[in-house]
C-alpha cells in the first residue's frame, strides 16, 4: 500500500544569524563629503624652542633675541571616497504569493542590509584601522598569561603617544575575550550601561571600552586592537535604497541599494591605533578551530 504523506510549509524564515554595526565607538564623523567627492585637511608645523638671549646677539642665521624666525609649514592630506557599491534583485508576484508571503522586498531589503551591507562596511573600515596602525608590533601568539602585558603595552604606547585617555576602545575577536577571561590578571568592569551596550561594548577594562566582534568581520590575524575613535573618520556619503514596484519589464517588485563610504586614518592620529597581530600559523590554527 502506497501513503503519501503530507509536506507542510510554514510561514516562518530560517534567518542567519548577523550582528548590528558597532563602528560607531571607534570612528567619527568630524569631515563632511557634501556637495564633494574629495576632502583636504591641513596639517601645520610647529616651531622649534630656543633660549632666549638677553644681548641681543646677531648673526647671519640670528638677528632675533627670540631666536632665527622659522616657517611654519601648511601642507594637506587628501581622502576621496573610493567605495561606491551597489546591489540589485527582483521578486516577482507569484513569488511571493507562493511562499505564504515570505518573500517580500521590504523584508528582502532589510536582511540584505543587515546580512551583506553592514558586515562590508565594517569590514572595510576594521581593515583601514590595522593597515594604518602607527602601532604595530610584531605578531605575537596570545595566551591567557601573557594577554594582560600586551594589552597593558598597547596602553603604554598610547600613553606615550600623547593619545587622550578617556574614549578609547580595546576590540577583541571571541577568542580573544576568552582568553582575557581566563586570565588570572585581568578584572573587567560588567556593570556596563544599557546605551553602551546597545553600541556594543560589553565591559571595560583600565578605563578602556571592550568590544567583541567576530573574527569573520576582522582582518586575518587579528589579535586585539586598542584605538581611539578620533584617529578614524569613517564617512557614509550616500545610502540610496528604494524598491520599485511593477517596473518595466518585472511584474513584481525591483530592489535596488547603494552605498557610498569610507574609512580615513589621519597622518596625524595614526599612533592613536594599536594593533597586534598573530602569527600566520596561530591564525590558520585557530580558523580551523
Amino acid at each position: 500500500m502506497a501513503i503519501n504523506l503530507v509536506t507542510k510549509f510554514l510561514p516562518y524564515v530560517d534567518e542567519q544569524f548577523s550582528t548590528e554595526s558597532k563602528k560607531s565607538l571607534l570612528t567619527n564623523q568630524d569631515f563632511t563629503w557634501t556637495g564633494a567627492h574629495t576632502v583636504k585637511v591641513y596639517k601645520i608645523s610647529t616651531s622649534d624652542m630656543n633660549d632666549y638671549d638677553r644681548n641681543g646677539a646677531k648673526s647671519a642665521t640670528q638677528w632675533s633675541r627670540y631666536g632665527a624666525v622659522a616657517d611654519l609649514d601648511a601642507t594637506t592630506e587628501e581622502f576621496t571616497l573610493t567605495k561606491d557599491r551597489s546591489f540589485t534583485f527582483a521578486i516577482d508576484k507569484l513569488d511571493t504569493d507562493e511562499t505564504a508571503q515570505q518573500l517580500q522586498a521590504a523584508s528582502a531589503l532589510a536582511r540584505q542590509n543587515r546580512e551583506v551591507v553592514i558586515p562590508e562596511v565594517d569590514s572595510y573600515t576594521y581593515g583601514v584601522m590595522c593597515s594604518k596602525a602607527g602601532h604595530k608590533p610584531d605578531a605575537k601568539a596570545l595566551t591567557a598569561t601573557n594577554i594582560y602585558a600586551e594589552i597593558l603595552a598597547a596602553s603604554e604606547a598610547l600613553d606615550n603617544a600623547e593619545v587622550p585617555e578617556t574614549g578609547r576602545v580595546l576590540v577583541v575577536t571571541p577568542a580573544t575575550y576568552a582568553l582575557m577571561k581566563k586570565s588570572k590578571d585581568i578584572v573587567m568592569e560588567t556593570d556596563v550601561g544599557n546605551d553602551m551596550r546597545l553600541r556594543g561594548v560589553i565591559a571595560t577594562l583600565d578605563g578602556a571600552a571592550v568590544m567583541k566582534i567576530p573574527a569573520v568581520r576582522l582582518p586575518a590575524g587579528f589579535g586585539f586592537m586598542l584605538a581611539h575613535p578620533v584617529a578614524t573618520v569613517a564617512p557614509v556619503k550616500l545610502e540610496d535604497f528604494r524598491i520599485h514596484q511593477d517596473p518595466p519589464g518585472i511584474s513584481g517588485s525591483l530592489v535596488e541599494g547603494r552605498i557610498c563610504y569610507g574609512a580615513f586614518v589621519l597622518d596625524n592620529k595614526t599612533k592613536a591605533i594599536y594593533y597586534q597581530a598573530l602569527p600566520a600559523v596561530a591564525s590558520k590554527t585557530a580558523s580551523k578551530g
